[in-house]
């Protein structure tokens, strides 16, 4: 087994014998989320944990995935609170979202179904979130409803790098829309700001500072080669493999639209040789009367990675008219506030090691299955679930 390395981190180490466990959150291939209580503190918190890999190749990913979590300062991406490290799992522990992901907010729904208002908000806010990664050179290459959570405060938290890379910035690369804010709202009296959106009112609050992309993080070339993503979502130059960049967020971001939309993916075939053929060849089905959602989603889903729509191109579409972009993390009332999960108070909790080990053996594999394949870092295109 390759040896594992010091951390090098400030964020504080924690004992896994500090925590207890309540409840799954979510598993796959690669890892399993707990519901976790740090006991010291009392405070609750999602922890993600992986079983340490024996190749080395692993154990980046698992870096990579700890850096980005690292460089990570913003309202609407995830914090690291702490590193648990046994010698059988690596864990990284994160502030809980309470609402569950964008498909649990859909079931919510009376109708099951966005309204245009929701789908003009979540959207304001993943643009907002995927382009602070594109400053720090992170293409983020899973977006999908399952890693969209929602926070205690109904603002989204776009979750789960497993599948993240970094590519070079130029000097020249616009700062983050966040940190771009920040400085506005800092001259800005409360009692003149305008709504955000007619039925959502804002407050006025100060925000941090973004972080520079961290030292760790890998370097990588102008353009990435790897196969990876998720389905129904992956973009069509990452299935002709000749190299793809920050364009293919723009893709899946249009895909969760159209999903959130029209309660399915655009391009989903009877089986996986299908799909990849409907992404390559097939424009998506816009039915309805025609709307600037539609027409927004349209020119996401251009297969042509150089005509594809482009970020500041996005702010300025017809859809996000009458938005201000600058006031977004600071709505008091998003369309949708969760009632939260109460801890689960079990009298000796999940024995967490056991379980990620069966999770790495494969055990919990065929359970989640049918949540939906992942494309990987492989040759031999090996899909996993997670």
């Amino acid at each position: 087994m390759a040896n594992w390395p010091k951390l090098s981190s400030p964020h504080p180490a924690i004992e896994l014998s500090d925590l207890t466990a309540a409840s799954v959150l979510g598993r796959g291939g690669n890892g399993i989320v707990f519901f976790v209580r740090h006991l010291s503190s009392g405070r609750t918190l999602a922890l993600k944990c992986i079983s340490k890999p024996s190749r080395d190749g692993d154990y980046r990913r698992i870096w990579f995935e700890r850096d980005v979590l690292l460089a990570l300062q913003h309202p609407l991406l995830p914090s690291l609170r702490g590193i648990v490290s046994t010698d059988k799992l690596v864990g990284f522990a994160m502030d809980y979202c309470p609402g569950g992901d964008l498909n649990t907010v859909r079931r919510c729904q009376a109708e099951k179904m966005f309204s245009q208002e929701m789908i003009r908000f979540y959207a304001v806010e993943m643009v907002i979130a995927v382009e602070h990664l594109h400053t720090l050179g992170i293409i983020y290459r899973d977006l999908k409803p399952e890693n969209i959570l929602i926070q205690e405060n109904g603002h989204i938290m776009l979750l789960d790098f497993d599948l993240s890379t970094k590519l070079p910035t130029s000097p020249s690369s616009p700062k983050s829309h966040f940190t771009r804010s920040k400085t506005l709202l800092s001259k800005t009296k409360p009692n003149n700001l305008l709504p955000l959106f007619r039925c959502f009112s804002c407050h006025h609050a100060g925000v941090s500072p973004d972080l520079a992309a961290g030292e760790n993080l890998l370097p990588s070339p102008k353009k990435s080669k790897s196969f990876v993503g998720t389905e129904e979502y992956v973009a069509p130059e990452i299935i002709i493999g000749k190299g793809h960049d920050f364009a293919v967020d723009w893709w899946g971001l249009g895909v969760v639209l159209y999903e959130m939309l029209y309660g399915r993916t655009p391009f989903r075939g009877q089986n996986r040789k299908e799909t990849f053929r409907r992404i390559l060849t097939k424009p998506p089905e816009l039915v309805g009367k025609q709307t600037a959602l539609m027409d927004l989603i349209g020119k996401m889903l251009v297969n042509d990675p150089s005509k594809r729509i482009t970020c500041d191109e996005i702010k300025r579409h017809e859809f996000f008219r009458g938005v201000d972009w600058d006031l977004v993390v600071d709505i008091a009332r998003p369309p949708y506030i969760p009632m939260g999960k109460k801890w689960e108070e079990v009298s000796e909790g999940l024995d967490v090691e056991k379980i990620v080990e069966e999770v790495s053996g494969g055990k919990a594999r065929a359970a989640t299955r049918n949540a939906g394949s992942v494309v990987r870092n492989s040759a031999n295109e090996d899909f996993a679930v997670f």
